[in-house]
């Protein structure tokens, strides 16, 4: 049986006849890879149904740390703004006084002596830290033999309970059979108070709580230098750049974001001082150690005054807020 010419022409090959492929006439041609049809969304719809469905699964995910997060962190501190403004007691009684802790505050010469120390301590404690750390970071980062148990070995103090350290260096800086007044003995040094003597006693302490905590910068130091392109120094080296001047202009400014990290840090912990001198100190002497977190520890479980120990709290947060501020204008301003 013979064929037509019109036979062999497929339905989608009518050319530009009306209906031929199945289309009203006017109708938008498609692609061979567009499959949306009727009742299906289109490929930018659909990706953004999958994003959405993502977003929902993650958060599903977080949700339990999230509510924890909340209630452990936010809960608190939301407490401890309520109790800042009133004059709560141990038996539960509390009257409303607004800004009347605060007031307190400003007129006691004890709090100013407490933030002080804190202020010190923090300024000696934060560039001995992060000095040990970025030294030792530098140290791990070019050596190749063993570097993994080293970096173990200088992380291990880092995990050691803080008050087992506090006891340690105190027994290290003992006036008669401390560790360091026998090495100074040999080297016919008297023996020094470290602890006892006004002057001595928040560096001694800084040095112990940079030995305490430096592992966890170092760490975080040595993967920003691990993360530095080597390219980049190599080409410092060609163009003869010695030693230091790589790292000063090489390394540090690529560095800098990890470095505001570790600052805010450990300044954050530097304003938080206050198991070392417990253990070490007690507060002496003569309150030369007694840090703005020991007065509020005072303030609240000493003497049950938790309104005003509450204010105490709010004041630390808001000097930290601000000190981390400080640092994220003059350091962490290139860093995005």
């Amino acid at each position: 049986m013979r064929r037509t010419a019109t036979d062999s022409i497929a339905p989608d090959e009518g050319d530009g006849l009306p209906g031929a492929s199945g289309r009203p006439p006017g109708a938008k041609a498609t692609g061979p890879g567009d499959r949306s049809g009727p009742g299906r969304p289109a490929p930018g719809a659909r990706s953004r149904i999958l994003r959405r469905r993502e977003a929902l699964a993650g958060l599903a995910f977080v949700a339990p740390m999230l509510v924890l997060f909340a209630v452990f962190r936010f809960g608190p501190t939301l407490g401890a703004a309520f109790l800042s403004v009133t004059d709560y007691r141990l038996s539960g009684e509390w009257t409303f006084i607004g800004a009347g802790n605060y007031t307190r505050l400003l007129g006691d010469d004890l709090f100013w002596e407490s933030l002080g120390v804190t202020a010190v301590y923090t300024v000696l404690y934060v560039p001995m830290t992060v000095a040990l750390a970025l030294g030792t970071a530098v140290l791990l980062h070019r050596t190749l033999w063993m570097r993994g148990f080293f970096r173990g070995l200088f992380f291990l103090p880092y995990v050691t309970s803080i008050v087992l350290a506090a006891v340690i260096w105190k027994w290290i800086y003992e006036v008669q059979d401390g560790l360091l007044n026998a090495s100074l003995g040999v080297l016919g040094v008297g023996p020094v108070d470290f602890l006892g003597s006004e002057s001595l006693v928040l560096p001694s302490i800084a040095a112990a709580s940079a030995w305490k905590g430096f592992g966890y910068s170092m760490l975080i130091l040595l993967a920003g230098l691990q993360n530095i392109p080597r390219e980049v120094t190599e080409a410092a080296t060609i163009d003869g750049a010695s030693g230091w001047q790589r790292f000063r202009w090489v390394t540090l400014p690529l560095l800098r974001p990890v470095l505001f990290f570790v600052l805010v840090i450990e300044a954050i912990l530097g304003f938080q001082v206050f198991d070392a001198m417990y253990v070490m100190t007690a507060g002496g002497p003569v309150r030369a150690s007694y840090s703005l977190v020991y007065f509020l520890y005072d303030s609240g479980f000493k003497f049950f005054d938790f309104g005003y120990a509450s204010a105490v709290g709010l004041v630390l947060f808001l000097v930290v807020l601000v000190f981390s501020l400080v640092q994220r204008r003059l350091i962490g301003r290139d860093t995005d």
